[in-house]
């Protein structure tokens, strides 16, 4: 056994010892692995926008956000703190809800909704559970209660946390945000 292991220490030294064959080699793997694999090596992180984007269970919100005229702003140099409401938080809400605040004519209503889910600067998980409250960028405040291990934001319980991205971070709640 140990035999084993120690040819097998020679075999990985002597491949990690040659540059030019094992560059080249990795470069041709790189050229065909699928991009998943290969997200590392060119990947910039995403911005928030970019990252709800990219996951199913935000689909709402990011219509929600582009309906609202918000894309540039949630895309731009930040950072932000996104609490985040999954499309079953969007679906919690009366029947219809969501279709009249997609409308051009409640575009006022819904930036508000929206920004109320918004605060300014990279706050981590960490640091929300340190504060009682919290001011947004629509001007209101959020109420921060901490029970535990579960957090709330006013009544929305804090489901994932810290999902990072390259101009803030997004917290997922259960429950869309309603200003007061």
């Amino acid at each position: 056994m140990k035999l084993a292991m120690y040819a097998l220490s020679l075999a990985a030294f002597a491949v990690l010892t040659q540059p030019a064959q094992a560059g080249k080699c990795w470069k041709s793997q790189v050229a065909r692995a699928p991009r998943h694999y290969v997200a590392a090596e060119a990947e910039k992180p995403k911005t928030i926008v970019e990252t709800a984007a990219g996951i199913e269970d935000f689909s709402t919100l990011v219509a929600a956000v582009k309906a609202g005229g918000l894309v540039e702003t949630l895309s731009g140099k930040g950072p932000f703190t996104v609490f985040a409401p999954t499309n079953e938080a969007f679906a919690k809400l009366p029947k219809g809800t969501v279709e009249d605040l997609l409308k051009p004519e409640n575009k006022e209503k819904l930036v508000a909704i929206l920004t109320y889910h918004v605060v300014p600067g990279n706050v981590m998980a960490a640091d929300v559970v340190k504060v009682k409250e919290a001011k947004t960028v629509q001007g209101g405040k959020v109420k921060v209660t901490v029970d535990g291990d579960e957090v709330m934001i006013d009544k929305a319980k804090v489901l994932k946390t810290d999902v990072e991205c390259s101009n803030g971070v997004i917290h997922v709640i259960d429950s869309v945000l309603l200003p007061k």
